[in-house]
């Protein structure tokens, strides 16, 4: 199957997570996508393919060299994010894309003018939405990425490689993409999640993340007989926020720079919530931040005289630098294979995290390679195939070199 169609026919499958179901998966509709990859997956003849009552799918090409080598996992998510609609897509395939505008729906304009990185992809076929939808993108290019190698695995049975382990999580974009990701089924050396980025981009650097809430418990008064005793909420929570460093917000910052991004605000006169991430590669700095927080809810719990505001501070992920230092053979192997099929490898930080970030806590070194996708979580999402397919022959590539060194690959 043409990568292309693969991908397209993943991209069918409405798969949103839900970052305030309690449910895992957190949506029922990625469990029938699931089930799609399990009966994919054994007709290319992986074994041991299951999929777990929580959703995450595992299965393992088996060794066809003796056991020579390590043993690698490829790991991709198949939710897609709730910040957009994934229902309904209508994907467009634009063939060698020559540099102009892209016109969408709804009087939207992909253009180079606004979205740069589309300088990257002349001469590529692309895929975007249609203005109405996320593309999901993220991350179906990397499971469409992975299982392509896994076909050509399937009818290549002179390409000699160790064991493969293969996972796809539920839930990565809410943050709980390895919450019953089981090592006991997944025995890899270490692994290697497809998730986002330029095809050369290598990612072993990733934000440290906390989520921030905030209550804050105002004073309802009735508005004919309030004077000097109502404490609306609302406007305490508007006095909270602007008192934060407005240069640290995302829409300020750039590379190794935190910052904090209000995600969600409810509230009534007696009662308010805050929710916020706060995000740093350095975790120093990012202590720092949290302070923030502490510093203006005791000097405004202090001008209300009483304790107006309550906030409650929780651990995401944190930056896996820390654990991929330790293993530089992991990084060094992927810039061999990329510079062996042409790449000009580029190790860069992501501004957010993966599934890897946790896994490489876990005890699973885990870093991160490019699938071609560009500006995800909206509709000027767009993706090349042009990529995808190197994107496959890396894959290929990295585990060759696993077995022997520098020998062609007959494409």
């Amino acid at each position: 199957m043409k990568i292309e169609n693969r991908f397209l026919k993943y991209v069918s499958f409405p798969t949103q997570s839900d970052p305030y179901s309690t449910t895992s998966p957190s949506t029922a509709n990625q469990k029938e996508f699931a089930q799609f990859l399990v009966e994919e997956m054994r007709i290319l003849g992986l074994v041991d393919v299951q999929m777990s009552e929580y959703g995450v799918v595992y299965g393992r090409i088996p060794a066809n060299n003796h056991q020579q080598g390590d043993v690698i996992g490829l790991i991709a998510h198949m939710d897609t994010s709730p910040d957009a609609s994934g229902e309904n897509i209508h994907p467009q395939i634009i063939r060698h894309y020559d540099g102009s505008d892209i016109p969408l729906k709804e009087d939207r304009l992909l253009t180079p003018r606004d979205f740069p990185d589309l300088l990257k992809v002349v001469g590529h076929d692309i895929v975007t939405t249609d203005g109405t939808t996320l593309l999901g993108g993220d991350d179906k290019a990397g499971i469409a990425i992975i299982m392509s190698m896994a076909e050509y695995m399937f009818k290549h049975p002179e390409f000699l490689h160790n064991d493969i382990m293969i996972a796809f999580t539920p839930d990565e974009e809410v943050g709980r993409g390895t919450e019953h990701f089981d090592f006991n089924i997944f025995q890899a050396d270490y692994a290697y999640t497809i998730d986002g980025g330029e095809i050369n981009h290598f990612h072993f650097e990733n934000f440290n993340a906390y989520q921030v809430l905030v209550e804050i418990t105002g004073k309802s008064i009735h508005p004919g007989s309030a004077k000097d005793k109502m404490v609306n909420s609302q406007e305490v929570a508007m006095t909270f926020h602007s008192m934060l460093p407005s240069g640290q917000k995302p829409q300020y910052t750039d590379g190794y720079e935190g910052f904090h991004h209000l995600v969600h605000m409810q509230g009534q006169c007696e009662k308010t919530h805050l929710e916020y991430i706060v995000r740093n590669h350095d975790y120093l700095k990012l202590k720092q931040q949290l302070n923030d927080f502490s510093r203006i809810q005791a000097y405004l719990n202090s001008f209300y005289g009483y304790e107006a505001i309550h906030i409650s501070v929780h651990e995401q992920y944190l930056n896996m630098k820390d654990i991929i230092k330790d293993h530089p053979h992991i990084v060094e192997q992927v810039e061999i294979a990329m510079e062996d099929v042409g790449l000009h490898p580029e190790i860069t930080p992501i501004r957010g995290g993966t599934d890897g970030a946790r896994l490489s806590f876990a005890g699973l070194p885990c870093p991160n390679l490019g699938t071609g996708g560009f500006y995800c979580h909206g509709p000027y999402e767009f993706v090349s195939i042009t990529m995808m397919k190197k994107g496959v022959e890396l894959l290929l590539r990295l585990i060759r070199n696993n077995v022997y060194a520098h020998e062609d690959i007959p494409f």
